[in-house]
């Protein structure tokens, strides 16, 4: 998925890039946020 999203990323515009880049940031973001939220045991915390 991440590759093929490089590869359209290469063929297009440079507004297709920001936004490729954009959808990339907000990824990681969401993912180490629920990685850090796992590790700090907020998921078990069920008041």
């Amino acid at each position: 998925m991440v590759a093929e999203l490089f590869e359209n990323m290469m063929h297009s515009t440079p507004q297709g890039m920001v936004g490729v880049s954009l959808i990339f940031i907000y990824f990681v973001i969401i993912v180490s946020t629920a990685f850090y939220r796992i590790k700090k045991g907020d998921h078990l915390d069920h008041h």
